[in-house]
């Protein structure tokens, strides 16, 4: 595949190397193996060129010191690698709280929203990251959520709205996970809504990940916003892409974050990850997106013309199993994904 464009910028994410891992499942992948892996990844001449972090044990604390952060920086540059975003660890397993718990729950959501503005102003002192955001979610479920929905949205709202004053403090973009297990945020149409009763449209923005993006199509948490009929005939492509593109015209102007991923429109999990999607390897045969196909209608205006409101693309294999992380060639698979999306969709 001829090369032509430079921009957006091609990251893999770290965390998959922790999330769904430890804890009675399979062992936690460690940072160094995680930055081993990708920097190993080649196609059409070309490797990753960067990636976004999990601001938690074992990987990068959430307390780092400054001493801590620079030993980072060098070891992440020492693979030729710059940081895009950042994920703030705000859940209560994690030292945070609920956005719309009590008081003290939303004191220690915001904690961790601001120890996570301050590493990321301290990497880009080092040098080490000149774009990307910081990742946060409600950290509540959508049963909570239900049990007092206006109640709890008003929280919601109140708390994003003080974590993006500690946001802009640091100079730091906030990005609202897009996925549906979090309550406030589990419909396309309630995150839409939540974005706008927040406000802040130059500090809160939306993440976009097209494997969780597809569920909210599905409605599994919010039968009420499905866009795509029960027992969907997934042969029809055209019925598809049309209700992507629904969704997609409302999220899109929000949009500052974005994750290319594929999804077999399977769900799995409970409690803190009700129904959370299946991350799918590019080509797999379960996998229901043309991955270049859907990613134009995130990347693209209405005119077909490139937003340009991401400077980097990331790649989010969550749940993947160790046998298959740690085989070089689903890297390099990734990578060529990503390159295909680039040409596609980017520029120079």
């Amino acid at each position: 595949m001829p090369l032509t464009h430079t921009y957006p910028r091609i990251h893999n994410a770290m965390w998959p190397g922790l999330v769904g891992k430890g804890a009675g499942a399979e062992p936690a992948i460690d940072l160094d193996t995680m930055l081993e892996l990708t920097a190993g990844a080649s196609a059409d001449g070309a490797r990753f060129e960067g990636v976004d972090l999990f601001l938690s044990d074992p990987h990068v604390s959430i307390d780092s010191s400054n001493d801590d952060l620079t030993r980072l920086a060098d070891k992440i540059r020492a693979h030729n690698f710059v940081v895009g975003s950042l994920v703030a660890p705000v859940w209560s397993a994690t030292g945070g709280g609920s956005a719309m718990g009590s008081e003290e729950d939303r004191r220690k959501f915001l904690t961790q929203v601001e120890k996570a503005c301050r590493i990321g102003a301290e990497l880009r002192r080092l040098g080490i990251r000149s774009y990307g955001v910081i990742r946060i979610d409600s950290a509540g479920t959508p049963d909570d959520w239900l049990k007092a929905p206006d109640e709890n949205n008003a929280r919601i709202v109140e708390t994003f709205r003080e974590a993006c004053v500690i946001a802009e403090s640091y100079g730091e973009r906030l990005a609202a996970e897009g996925e549906i297990c979090w309550g406030g945020m589990h419909s396309w149409r309630r995150m839409v809504e939540l974005l706008a009763q927040v406000g802040r449209p130059q500090t809160l923005g939306f993440q976009a990940d097209m494997a969780h993006t597809l569920l909210y199509a599905l409605g599994y948490n919010a039968p009420e916003d499905r866009l795509l009929p029960e027992n969907f005939d997934w042969s029809d492509s055209d019925a598809l892409y049309a209700a992507l593109a629904k969704m997609i015209r409302a999220l899109r102007p929000w949009t500052i974050d974005f994750h290319v991923a594929q999804n077999d429109a399977t769900v799995k999990g409970s409690g803190a990850h009700d129904k959370t999607g299946h991350h799918c390897l590019p080509h797999d045969p379960a996998g229901k997106l043309d991955i270049v196909r859907a990613a134009g209608l995130w990347l693209r205006d209405e005119n077909g013309e490139p937003t340009r409101a991401v400077e980097h693309i990331c790649w989010d294999g969550c749940m993947f199993p160790n046998e298959v992380m740690m085989r070089q060639e689903t890297w390099n698979q990734i990578l060529r994904t990503m390159l295909a999306v680039r040409e596609a969709h980017g520029w120079s």
